[in-house]
């Protein structure tokens, strides 16, 4: 699914995670592993398209952060290459 998006988007999508990837490899120091940097930047990525109610919002908020936990977890993978050398 990477792979079919527009090209400037999936350069800022492996740009995003791979910063995302370097802060949480040293989540001894920062305390911000993948779960909690999904928790702060998920609501910010992908929201519905419609106002709904609270349950519904608080549903989709943490699907997208295991969404957005799997992508900083496994950003090598998915984004090819060595993530690191963005840096």
């Amino acid at each position: 699914l990477v792979y079919q998006l527009p090209e400037a988007n999936l350069i800022l999508l492996r740009h995003l995670f791979g910063v995302l990837h370097h802060i949480e490899q040293n989540s001894g120091v920062n305390q911000m592993n993948a779960f909690n940097l999904a928790l702060c930047i998920a609501p910010n990525m992908l929201w519905l398209p419609s106002p709904t109610g609270p349950e519904e919002e608080s549903r989709s908020t943490k699907k997208v952060a295991l969404l957005v936990q799997f992508l900083i977890e496994n950003s090598g993978e998915i984004f090819g290459g060595d993530i690191a050398s963005l840096f």
